[in-house]
């Protein structure tokens, strides 16, 4: 009966979703979902009926369709004949498998778009190899999609040339056949109604469960090749369990040449199974020959298409015939699969009962089990059938051979080189509606049949008789021609456009922007579907036909353009625009053809823009200009008829014109050209100077109206001039050439950059003339970016390389090298530029200072008035020209200091007329030697009459000093010729963009005379530099004698760059220095010291040292400057401090900036060469700033110490904080002559500051073993110790406890000792009480507490005094406590117990506390002794029953074995000081007993009765015989407490109820925190949770049900060894740690030399990735982590796996592109170590991060890779509980379709207990309720349900659930614990008279039992 459900649930389907598959197959995920309901039969056959007919029809859908396929289901209803329309159960268009309730299918398996499914396995070929994807023919004609990454899977190598486009073609091919799956099947947006199926060629999902146990000899697989070895070929399988080789020579000897990623076919010729290898033959005769085995116990998921079976005929259907095979299969095969390639009517002859046929396997559909089978011999023959027909063509003598009613007709179609096959579905015989083909057709008959299609994989081509197919010009896409015009039907209307149909069927798109001849704003109200219209076609490209509806294009009767070959010159010819741009317009033609329209030709007035004029999508009329087919070059214009040429000379490029300006653009200046004619002109912004500043000062002040009298005709573009208005083009425009022949190699030209493009520049000039600069040959730097270096429009000067005439060719070069100026025409453009500037501006100006320029000539006095004062200079203004400004930078002060107000004289440098600037300068040599001209000068004018420059001659070599650096040029002067001035350029025509000389004023330099003052030189001395980029500082002696500088030299610098303890400064020839921090101002500022600086700054600075190297990798060297007030005016001495010697006193305070800051020290700078320390430890004695050390402190920060310690080798000083005495007994410190901690030698600078009754922060260094108390580090090198008594304030039984290695505390000072050997003891406390360590409220509060009382002295105690104290050591004779720091007292053996103390050892071990009686107290001798008996300590407990009458005998008791004797027991009766015997006779009521000691052992609980009271004697004698208690040995475990007669509970108090053998807990589950408030002894059930965090999932329980007492406490005792062995590696790894932590370190070396000694502890690896990370080295990081990873033995998988999660961490945080790569160091990860453990921890991290979308998706793909596993179903759970608890419910239910069933209650109890913690309540509520109604005598669901309302805390429904449990019938031993549990709670809420309810319920349930 279950098989028969099996197999009618497999005939069930429901229809996956078409939600994109996952890109990755898990393992262990369930492949494809089943379930769903049945169809009806109504929807049976209606389904079929849709299948049959669109199988027939093939992929060509039809518009009548529905309509016929209702016509043809009503004529099958009527018809009784074989056409399959009886309605069976199996006329389905589904899928059926075998075995279908023993009744055979009518119909065979067939493919349809209707019943193809995710997870379906398909055989195909492949017919078209693209790009981006590959297109496969499937089975029934249907055709899937391969995207490129489903290929081939990622884990095969592939090379760098495979990641191109092209990659596909090199590794698949048409016509090879290939199996797949499908992923998805999808809508199809581009066309209404279809369907695309997207499929998958990864051998990973095809060979998903395949193992090397499977693969036999014999057996066909295919393989990736992976990579290429030297014989041969390794191959993947998509499975990483075993890899496979193919010898690269065949059986034949011949060479096979394969790809990586090339899929092969190969049969097993051995299997290496220790290496996991598969060796192949690839031989193609041997492959197609090999027919799949008979394997034992194969299942359907290791079927894989293609695979050749041997085949039994089964049975005969209508359309096929069925074929078991293997077996245990049984699959059909279609009539179009048959042997025959042209079936007749009577096929089914051929096939009788049983015969034996060969098969391949052609589809296999998991879900329905549904297998279909082919027997085409061209596919037997593993190659796919040759397609001989083709789609268009037309054959007359077309042979009916079989008529299929209600279907088609097959045909042979004669052709060449054999007869192919061909079918015509019945939709597409005739034009009108055929009911029955017999009527009209019979078999032999001939026909005239179309190609309308084919099926590759069948061999089978799909044909029409329809007489309307043989009249349209359009029936195949070879049938479009660009430029034809067609009659099409609109079929759909979207976004993109409209769809059309020609009448053969083909279809085609006409664009949005085509639709209409302007933009529509409605498509589908002029577009209806149905509708026809003419449309031109523009174009056919991979069977994609666009066409065009504009009403242009359509009528136009010009000739079309569709080939560059017909691009004739003064073709006209109709296009459209498809961008528009200022240069121009780009015009697309037909097939892809498109031009270019310069600005020029397209016909637009001047200024006028091409997009107000002509818009994108507008068809124009063009004229070809010239056209390069070879390049695909068109050139066009919209002025289809020429203008003539231009009869005036005048007007052509070189000739310099004039033009009136009319309107300024933001790009271009237009200007009226006065030549004949009216010519119009344009000059382009960056034509308007030859300086960039200076064409944009022009633009800004030019006005229409204007003038411009030298223009340079550039090119004459119909009746606009294109024109410029540079210096060096109009200069030089007698040498600017028009024609290549006028260029000759290696001259220089002039030029302009026009464009830029990545490879180069082009340069252009007379013309249309354009050379062009290779990158190599345009920038010497080839680090420079091209287009960094060059601006279009910019002025250039080039080398002619080479000069093609022919080709037109021109190679230019533009490297400053070869190409710079030797005259001074750059600058003196750039001053004459400046001159028209001004010019213009005084055109528009009505100022009456427009003459102002007279009175400032260069080189002479003025007298000005200092207005303000700045950084770098003051501003001076002058009387009677308010507009004009003089400025006097800080070196042409001279040194002196003026102040605003007072008046100058000074003279002029340099004057900016269009910036109405003066630049003077005060220096005494300028000043002075005018001085003495003063009386040949008007005095009236108040002006100095220019001195003219002696003994100046053109091209004379000079020393010049540069007195100011302006952005372009130098101000120079010249001392040799009475200190003249002049002008030197520091760019040149080709370097504007690039990084100019630096050069500072003061500066020597060495220039060459251009140019004498002249009005064509603006009246300035123009020289020309030697080397624009002036020589940087040389390490060589000849540049140490030309710097020019000594120490204590007055420098002029400029702030390059402001560190946090320095500024960079620049200054003379390239020179470079610092200031360091501590050399700023004489006194400590109260901030930052630089805050008031800026970088770009000039100032004064003095150096202090000579120059001294830079860092070993930069060059140069660096100066020591100061900027100190003091240092300035000379007052300090600036000699260097390197070798001073040391002024500094101990105790003396001084300041110091942070440079350095670690977790022990901060490292001070108090000056250049001296520094300072601080110890963490003397910075604070405050736990809060101690542990904050490290931030504290931060750099730059200024801080003040006292001098503690002076090291004058190494010129460091150490600080404390706080001041301290120097006289007085201390502790003497000092830093680095001690070599081990502990203990403090005396040096020669020393000093005592540690004392007694001192409070002083220290660090636990180390907690010694047993009562040696703590080790605290003070100092660097001293400790003191923390006595077992001083470490807390009340006695506590471990008072270590709260203390670890490493932790900062806060301790006194109590005692100091100096031995005569030097050394120094510190003993210290760390109790708060003590006055100095207590704090606000804590101090307050333990004031008045007794409980920690420590007698100080021996004289503090008397006899009879309680005292308290810790073992200190324990002998056979007694032990020895510690009352106090300097106090011991003696317990003899006798007084430690008031019973027998077997084992003192044991019971009184060192370090325990304990509470006595001083018995004695001998001050002279120091000796005390004490006793711990109770009865003589009259502050301990007093016992319930102090004496035997309550002692009865009858009595049943509890009690613990004191000792174990052969002849009996001890026992210590419970709540009593009474010990009884239990004689040995009476332990059993066996007759022979051995001995006790065999039985029992001390401290054992057991169960005794009363025998006899001797009250004299003070005895009490026992019994433990069975038969002395009222119940059955079976029961003697359930109950030590019960017999009859006595109650479950004692109205005081309730004994334990729960043994330690109760071992019945089914669920180890935590009840929460309730049971700490409850006061009960018996221990609820034990959860082991994860409580890392408070939302964090319970770890998943260890339900284990336990049938005896020993299975439980053998289980008890593996997992007490293995906790212990777990513990024991804790403690060595915290040993580890605590080690590697007390010696930290510090270096790289360090860290390798501790590696080399632990190369397999990850923690040390660790350390050193955090030790990177500091010194913000990732790098570093990584490639420690990769070393870890490498040297980590392999058997240490958990170090392994630290490393790797601190890697993801790591990437996680610093990656770059951080998602992707935590994904692929997990992808590697996953490789070495535990799938499960690897993804944990990557889960982890990302819910630590936060990053919830990326832990969703891990999650997801975690269950279906771990679907077993039950903690990761409920890390899911606990995920969507947090983020989306309506979806917790749909998880649990597919978890518990994955789990085992034994797992469902744990898993079900801990999703209840998740929903309670941070769900709903009432769900985990709904759960238990479920769980128990199933199992209501599980005790442990009811104790972890109570526990959870508990922690609710609903006390009605808490008590609710109570009654219900301990309602039930459950054994005595549940009970008990359900019941106690309910006291227990009832007592935590203090309600008596529940309690009492509770006991009563109690005592009512033993009644009821007993009775």
């Amino acid at each position: 009966m279950t098989a028969m459900k099996e197999k009618k649930n497999n005939l069930k389907r429901k229809k996956p979703s078409n939600k994109a598959a996952a890109l990755e197959f898990d393992d262990d995920a369930p492949a494809f979902p089943r379930g769903g309901r049945g169809l009806s039969r109504e929807e049976k056959e209606k389904i079929h009926v849709e299948v049959d007919a669109e199988f027939y029809a093939g992929l060509r859908g039809s518009r009548n369709k529905k309509k016929k396929m209702a016509n043809g289901k009503a004529k099958r209803r009527k018809s009784s004949g074989n056409d399959g329309g009886d309605g069976n159960e199996e006329d389905l268009g589904s899928l059926f498998g075998d075995g279908i309730m023993g009744k055979l299918p009518q119909f065979a398996n067939r493919i349809t778009m209707k019943n193809v499914y995710a997870g379906m396995k398909l055989w195909g070929v492949i017919v078209e190899v693209n790009e981006k994807d590959i297109v496969i023919s499937l089975p029934g004609g249907l055709r899937g999609l391969v995207r490129a990454d489903e290929a081939v899977d990622a884990v095969v190598d592939m090379n760098d040339e495979d990641a191109e486009d092209s990659f596909l073609s090199s590794l698949f091919h048409v016509g090879q056949l290939v199996s797949c799956i499908v992923l998805q099947v999808n809508e199809d947006k581009t066309e209404m109604g279809k369907r695309k199926v997207w499929l998958s060629l990864r051998l990973s999902l095809l060979y998903k469960g395949f193992s090397l146990e499977i693969v036999e000899e014999g057996m066909v697989l295919t393989a990736y090749v992976k990579s290429i070895e030297d014989h041969g070929y390794l191959l993947h399988f998509g499975l990483l369990s075993f890899t496979g080789f193919l010898p690269r020579n065949s059986q034949d000897g011949k060479e096979m040449k394969l790809n990586a990623g090339q899929l092969v076919q190969g049969v097993v010729k051995s299997i290496d199974k220790a290496r996991k290898v598969v060796h192949l033959c690839s031989d193609a005769d041997v492959v197609s020959r090999c027919v799949t085995k008979d394997l034992k116990g194969i299942s359907l998921d290791l079927l894989i298409p293609g695979m050749m079976v041997n085949a039994r005929v089964n049975a005969v259907l209508s359309n096929g015939i069925m074929l078991s095979f293997l077996t245990y299969f049984t699959g059909t095969v279609d009539v179009f699969h048959l042997k025959e390639l042209f079936p007749s009517s009577d096929w089914m002859k051929k096939y009788g009962k049983n015969k034996k046929v060969n098969a391949r396997i052609l589809f296999i559909d998991p879900s329905t089990r549904a297998i279909g089978l082919t027997m085409n011999p061209h596919l037997l023959q593993n190659t796919a059938p040759p397609q001989i027909l083709k789609a268009g063509e037309s054959y007359d003598q077309s042979q009916i051979i079989r008529i299929d009613k209600h279907s088609g007709l097959l045909l042979r179609i004669p052709c060449e080189p054999s007869p192919a096959p061909a079918y015509v579905a019945i939709s597409d015989v005739a034009d009108k509606e055929i009911l029955k083909l017999e009527t009209k057709f019979k078999e032999g008959g001939l026909v005239r049949a179309r190609i309308l299609g084919y099926r590759h994989l069948e061999g089978l081509a799909m044909g029409i008789l329809k007489a309307s197919a043989f009249e349209g010009s359009v029936f195949t896409h070879s049938d479009v021609k660009p430029g034809m015009v067609v009659k099409a039907k609109v079929i759909a209307v979207k976004s993109v456009g409209a769809f059309l149909q020609f009448p053969g069927g083909v279809k085609a798109l006409c664009p949005l922007q085509h639709m209409s001849e302007s933009e529509i704003s409605k498509p589908r109200k002029k577009f209806q579907v149905g509708a026809e219209l003419v449309f031109r076609v523009l174009g056919c490209k991979s069977k994609r036909i666009t066409v065009t509806h504009k009403r242009t294009l359509v009528k136009s009767k010009l000739k079309i353009l569709a080939s560059y070959s017909d691009a004739t010159e003064g073709l006209l010819t109709h296009g459209w625009i498809t961008k528009i741009e200022d240069h121009g317009c780009f015009v697309r033609f037909y097939n892809g053809v498109q031009g270019f329209v310069p600005r020029s030709e397209l016909g637009l007035e001047p200024g006028c823009d091409p997009v107000s004029r002509y818009h994108v999508g507008e068809v124009v009329k063009c004229r070809i200009t010239s056209s390069v087919p070879a390049h695909r070059r068109i050139n066009l214009s919209f002025i289809v008829t020429p203008s003539r040429d231009s009869d005036d000379d005048l007007v052509k490029p070189g000739n310099l014109v004039s033009g009136i300006v009319e309107h300024v653009t933001s790009r271009s200046v237009f200007l009226h050209v006065d030549v004949k004619g009216n010519m119009k002109g344009t000059i382009s912004i960056e034509h308007l100077a030859d300086h960039q500043g200076h064409a944009t000062a022009m633009k800004l002040v030019l006005k229409p109206g204007h003038k411009l009298p030298e223009l340079l005709i550039l090119d004459v573009e119909g009746n606009n001039l294109v024109l410029t208005a540079k210096y060096s083009l109009i200069h030089a425009r007698q040498q600017l050439p028009s024609d290549p022949s006028q260029m000759s190699p290696q001259s220089l030209i002039h030029g302009y950059i026009c464009n830029i493009i990545e490879t180069g520049c082009f340069i252009r000039f007379l013309g249309r003339l354009t050379g062009f600069s290779p990158r190599r040959k345009a920038i010497d730097d080839q680090k420079v970016d091209i287009s960094k270096a060059f601006y279009i429009g910019q002025s250039v000067r080039c080398n002619v390389l080479d000069a093609d005439s022919e080709s037109g060719r021109i190679t230019l070069s533009l490297k400053q090298s070869s190409c710079s100026s030797k005259d001074a025409s750059f600058l003196q453009s750039y001053f004459l530029t400046e001159e028209k500037i001004a010019e213009v501006q005084l055109l528009d100006s009505i100022s009456s200072e427009e003459t102002w320029a007279e009175n400032f000539n260069i080189g002479s006095i003025v007298d000005g008035k200092i207005q303000k004062a700045k950084d770098v200079g003051v501003v001076v203004s002058f009387e009677g020209c308010t507009s004009v400004f003089g400025f006097i930078t800080q070196y042409q002060l001279g040194g002196k200091t003026v102040e605003v107000g007072s008046i100058v004289r000074a003279m002029v440098l340099d004057i900016s007329k269009a910036e109405r600037l003066v630049d003077l300068s005060l220096k005494l040599e300028f000043v002075e030697r005018l001085a003495k001209n003063d009386s040949e000068v008007q005095s009236s004018k108040k002006k100095r009459k220019k001195v003219s420059p002696k003994d100046l001659k053109v091209h004379a070599t000079v020393n010049a000093i540069v007195e100011t650096v302006k952005e372009e040029y130098l101000v120079l002067s010249l001392p040799d010729h009475d200190y003249a001035i002049g002008y030197a350029a520091v760019s040149d025509y080709n370097i504007q963009n690039l990084t100019h000389g630096q050069f500072s004023s003061g500066q020597s330099v060495v220039a060459t005379i251009m140019s004498l003052p002249s009005p064509s030189t603006a009246g300035r001395l123009l020289l020309f530099l030697e080397s624009t980029q002036p020589a940087e500082a040389s390490s060589s002696k000849r540049s140490k004698r030309k710097s020019g500088y000594d120490v204590g030299a007055l420098v002029e610098a400029e702030i390059t760059e402001i560190k946090t303890l320095e500024l960079r400064l620049k200054f003379g020839n390239g020179l470079r220095g610092r200031v360091h921090i501590t050399e700023v101002s004489d006194v400590d500022p109260d901030g930052n010291p630089f805050s008031c600086y800026k970088v770009g700054q000039k100032l004064a600075a003095r150096i202090l040292a000579n120059y001294t190297p830079l860092d070993s990798h930069k060059k140069g060297y660096q100066w020591e400057l100061s900027i100190k007030p003091s240092v300035l005016a000379g007052t300090t001495e600036t000699q260097d401090d390197s070798t001073k010697e040391l002024n500094y006193a101990v105790g003396q305070r001084v300041s110091g900036y942070v440079y350095k800051v670690d977790n022990d020290w901060v490292w001070l700078a108090v000056s250049r060469h001296v520094n300072a320390q601080l110890f963490v430890l003397d910075s604070s004695s405050e736990l809060d700033e101690l542990q904050e050390f490290s931030r504290r402190f931060k750099l730059g920060d200024i801080l003040s110490g006292y001098i503690l310690n002076i090291n004058a080798d190494k010129r460091l000083l150490r600080l404390v904080m706080h001041k301290f005495p120097t006289t007085t007994n201390g502790v003497a410190s000092e830093d680095h002559k001690n070599s081990g901690l502990g203990t403090e030698k005396s040096s020669e600078k020393v000093v005592l500051h540690i004392h007694e009754g001192d409070v002083v922060g220290g660090r636990i260094w180390k907690i010694l073993p047993g009562v040696g108390g703590l080790l605290v580090q003070l100092r660097p090198h001293l400790s003191g110790k923390v006595h077992f008594t001083e470490i807390s304030d009340t006695w506590v039984p471990n008072p270590l406890s709260s203390y670890q290695e490493g932790q900062f505390v806060k301790c006194k000072v109590l005692e100091v000792n100096n031995s005569l050997s030097g050394t120094v003891h510190v003993d210290l406390s760390l109790r708060s009480t003590l006055e100095g360590l207590q704090s606000g409220t804590s101090g307050a509060i333990l004031k008045g507490c007794t409980a920690g009382y420590r007698a100080g002295m021996i004289e503090d105690l008397h006899p009879n005094m309680a005292v308290k104290g810790y073992v200190k050591n324990v002998s056979s004779k007694g032990c020895f406590i510690m009352l106090a720091r300097n106090i011991d007292a003696k317990v003899l053996l006798g007084n430690l117990s008031d019973g027998f103390v077997k084992d003192p050892v044991k019971e009184f071990p060192v370090g325990k506390l304990v509470e006595g009686k001083v018995l004695s107290v001998d001050p002279l001798s120091k000796r005390v002794e004490v006793t711990l008996k109770a009865s003589d300590n009259t502050g301990g407990v007093q016992s319930e029953i102090v004496d035997l009458s309550s002692v009865r005998v009858g009595d049943v008791m509890t009690g613990t074995i004191k000792r174990v004797e052969p002849y009996g027991l001890f026992i210590r009766l419970d709540d009593t000081n009474i010990v009884g015997l239990c004689h040995v006779s009476e332990l059993s009521d066996d007759d022979h007993v051995s001995g006790a000691d065999k039985q029992h052992k001390a401290g054992e609980r057991v169960r005794a009765k009363v025998l006899k009271v001797d009250k004299e004697r003070q005895r009490v004698a026992l019994g433990m015989k069975a038969s002395y208690f009222n119940y059955s040995p079976e029961e003697s475990d359930e109950d030590i407490n019960g017999s009859t007669g006595n109650v479950l509970f004692d109205s005081q108090d309730v004994p334990s109820l729960a043994s330690d053998s109760d071992t019945e807990c089914e669920v180890e589950l935590e009840s929460s925190n309730v049971h700490s408030t409850l006061g009960s002894s018996v221990p609820p059930l034990e959860v082991q949770l994860d409580d890392a965090d408070d939302s964090v999932m319970d770890s998943v329980a260890n339900l284990k049900v336990a049938d005896d007492v020993d299975a439980a406490n053998e289980k008890r005792s593996r997992q007490e060894k293995r906790k212990a062995r777990e513990e024991r590696e804790r403690e060595i790894r915290a040993a580890e740690e605590r080690l590697l932590e007390g010696d930290i370190p510090r270096t790289s070396d360090e860290f390798e030399k501790l590696i080399r000694s632990s190369p397999n502890n990850s923690f040390v690896w660790i350390k050193y990735m955090s030790f990177k990370l500091d010194s913000a080295d990732v790098e570093g990081a990584r490639s420690v982590a990769e070393r870890a990873l490498e040297m980590i033995n392999m058997t240490h998988e958990a170090e392994k796996l630290n490393i790797w999660v601190a890697y993801l961490n790591l990437e996680n945080e610093f990656g770059n592109r951080r998602e992707e790569a935590v994904k692929g160091i997990f992808r590697r990860a996953l490789q070495f170590c535990d799938p499960m453990k690897i993804h944990m921890e990557l889960l982890g991290l990302y819910e630590r991060t936060c990053q919830n979308e990326l832990a969703g998706e891990l999650l997801e793909i975690m269950v279906k890779k771990f679907r077993n596993s039950m903690e990761v179903w409920l890390r899911r759970a606990q995920f969507l509980l947090n983020q989306n608890p309506e979806g917790v419910e749909t998880i649990t239910n597919r978890a518990l379709l994955s789990l085992p069933r034994q797992d469902h209650i744990k898993f079900l109890t801990q999703v209840a207990i998740l929903e309670f913690k941070c769900g709903v309540p009432d769900r985990g509520r709904s759960i238990f309720e479920k769980i128990l109604r199933e199992f209501p005598r599980r005790r442990d669901l009811w104790s972890v349900y109570i526990d959870q309302e508990i922690r609710v805390g609903d006390v009605d429904l808490t008590r609710s659930l109570f009654e219900r449990a301990t309602s039930l019938s459950l054994p005595v031993k549940k009970m008990k614990f359900l019941f106690k549990k309910y006291l227990n709670y009832e007592k935590s809420l203090g309600d008596e008279e529940r309690v009492q309810y509770v006991v009563q319920k109690a005592r009512e349930y033993i009644e009821s039992t007993n009775t």
